[in-house]
């Protein structure tokens, strides 16, 4: 239970618009302030939606073992939908079609961290974790699971922490060592502007694939 819902938890993890927020914030005035505070909204929205899914996963009986093959047919279903999303963009992007301009709630983002306040931070914390597939699987891995409550605390926090690790891993890198972390942070945040479609691409790509894998091994090995 722990290794696969960690597993999902990383694969749920790998944002680039999470970690191009928190190479602004670190590149802000008062850096650590302002990441401390886009860290607290991250991992309040990540506690939040874990714990509502918990609640749903549960209050439903769908922890049950007759529910097992709906749940890996869930994951194999919204596995196949992001990976067919992702070669629709793929294929626009090789056929040379102009990427579409950035969207009005990212454009929103961008101009909350313009300007660095605690509130802000805060907020961008909150919006940029609202929670994707790989996250609420990984949660659902943890309800489904028959352990003591003590044990789904501690698998949710491990969950919450791995989810969040692009928030507060260059945090902890800027307290020991912050010039040489701040000098890298510029050089990537402006690589990843550029970038960013085509790694955010590569990500729904690897999380789709994850999933269909995920989902097929639980209906054919353990189903």
């Amino acid at each position: 239970m722990f290794l696969e819902a960690a597993g999902l938890a990383f694969v749920a993890s790998l944002s680039p618009l999470a970690l191009l927020m928190a190479s602004v914030f670190l590149g802000s005035t008062h850096p650590r302030r302002a990441a401390a505070f886009y860290l607290a909204g991250a991992l309040a929205m990540s506690l939040a939606m874990g714990l509502v899914c918990l609640a749903v996963v549960r209050s439903f009986g769908l922890d049950h073992s007759i529910e097992r093959q709906p749940r890996y047919a869930f994951r194999l279903g919204l596995g196949a939908v992001l990976l067919l999303a992702g070669t629709v963009l793929l294929r626009r992007r090789l056929g040379g079609r102009q990427a579409r301009p950035r969207a009005q709630g990212e454009g929103r983002l961008y101009r909350l961290a313009a300007d660095p306040s605690a509130a802000n931070a805060f907020v961008v914390g909150v919006l940029v974790y609202t929670s994707g597939v790989a996250f609420l699987a990984a949660v659902q891995v943890i309800a489904t699971a028959h352990v003591s409550a003590g044990q789904t605390a501690v698998a949710v926090m491990m969950v919450i922490a791995i989810n969040v690790v692009l928030v507060w891993l260059p945090l902890l890198v800027h307290f020991v060592a912050p010039q040489a972390t701040g000098r890298l942070l510029t050089s990537f945040n402006g690589w990843l502007r550029d970038h960013r479609q085509d790694v955010a691409l590569g990500v729904l790509l690897f999380v789709g694939a994850i999933m269909v894998g995920n989902g097929i091994y639980g209906l054919t090995v353990l189903g």
